[in-house]
């Protein structure tokens, strides 16, 4: 049997001659204790007293019950259409609908009527049935304003609670969603008329002034007005936006704390004090998501129906063809802008109440009493709580 070793002489040094091995302690005897002045080996940060695994904060539902970072709230705002569509985007379409339909009869028929009395009326009345057209056109612009107040007032109600009751991981149908907004929708419209009212008024007055330089000081009103209209329509922007920041949260405020306008307008501003350009930022990039995708929808139907026209009648002959085709564009278009409507309102108002989730974790620990009410209803607790309903306070 040979040696595959090589031959060396007996006194020769070893090759690579192996260190000496230190002898291992039996299986059974003690650690080593340390070097004096220290303490045990400490534990895996990575595990708990009692060795386990460190958990991240639940999330029964919609969102992480922790304060929200921008990717988990943009995804949260857009998951509201997918989590739970029926009551949602299914009302949304239904209240859009409805306003639409309303406000486009009422104007449609208002102009039709007049431009069909004015061919048949003698030129002496042509005046007043102007006149009486101007009227019925302003009194179904104010219809239209009320009843998109009213609209949007359901709209907020209804999305606020499904933000709110989805973080918890419920699931309610629409007739629940409206039992938790009941009450409160008239609070909801109260603010949107305020608004509305602010900012006609505000309008009113910005306009009157421009009016006033113009007519009173001549050639040198005319450039004062230029001037006061563009600077001043500058300063309306940054503290329209400012303020609109401001007060973005009383929807909710109103809806799940149940507070009356004047303390939901109060708390809307402190919850947004020291965050505003958080709020700002976030609202913003929602709204230019929502209107490059609005504009990416609605651009093929702009563009179709010209071109259908030109195809159809090109000697601008009044062919019925061309007239039916454009005016089936034109009600395709009217279909796809109120589904539009639709989704940019709920996803619009689900921000806001995310935001003003955010920012009562951060300020409240709001997550806490979350955290509570959803380990007591899975240890079967029967409790109806709002967990919403007052400002948690906070050692």
């Amino acid at each position: 049997m040979s040696d595959e070793r090589p031959w060396q002489a007996p006194d020769a040094p070893r090759a690579n001659p192996a260190p000496p091995s230190s002898p291992l302690p039996p299986p059974s005897s003690p650690p080593v204790p340390g070097p004096p002045g220290y303490g045990p080996p400490l534990p895996d940060p990575a595990l708990g007293a009692a060795g386990t695994a460190w958990a991240p904060p639940p999330k029964p539902g919609l969102i992480p019950l922790r304060p929200l970072d921008l990717g988990t709230m943009l995804g949260a705002s857009f998951r509201v259409l997918r989590r739970n569509p029926r009551p949602t985007f299914g009302a949304a379409l239904l209240i859009q609908g409805v306003v639409t339909i309303i406000t486009t009869l009422a104007v449609g028929g208002a102009t039709f009527a007049s431009l069909s009395r004015l061919d048949s009326a003698a030129p002496d009345d042509a005046g007043a049935i102007v006149a009486g057209t101007v009227a019925f056109a302003v009194i179904s612009a104010l219809l239209s304003v009320i009843l998109s107040l009213i609209a949007s007032a359901l709209l907020q109600g209804i999305i606020v609670v499904e933000v709110a009751r989805g973080a918890l991981g419920e699931k309610l149908r629409l007739r629940q969603l409206w039992g938790f907004a009941r009450g409160r929708i008239w609070a909801l419209v109260g603010w949107a008329a305020l608004v509305a009212a602010a900012f006609l008024v505000v309008i009113l007055i910005f306009v009157g002034i421009i009016v006033l330089l113009s007519v009173t000081l001549g050639g040198l009103g005319i450039l004062l007005s230029v001037m006061f209209g563009v600077i001043g329509g500058l300063g309306l922007v940054v503290l329209g936006c400012w303020i609109g920041t401001r007060v973005s949260l009383v929807p909710s405020a109103l809806i799940l704390e149940r507070l009356p306008l004047r303390a939901a307008i109060v708390r809307s501003w402190t919850l947004t004090r020291g965050f505003f350009w958080k709020v700002f930022g976030i609202q913003l990039l929602v709204m230019v998501i929502l209107w490059i995708a609005s504009n990416i929808a609605l651009t093929p139907f702009s563009l179709l129906a010209p071109i259908l026209l030109v195809l159809l009648d090109p000697n601008g002959t009044g062919s019925s063809v061309a007239v039916v085709a454009t005016v089936g564009v034109y009600i395709l278009q009217l279909v796809v802008t109120v589904v539009l409507s639709a989704i940019t309102s709920i996803i619009s108002t689900a921000t806001s109440a995310l935001i003003y989730l955010d920012l009562r974790m951060r300020k409240e620990g709001l997550e806490l009493e979350l955290v509570k009410f959803v380990e007591a209803r899975q240890a079967g607790s029967a409790s109806t709580e709002n967990p919403y309903l007052r400002p948690v306070a906070v050692a």
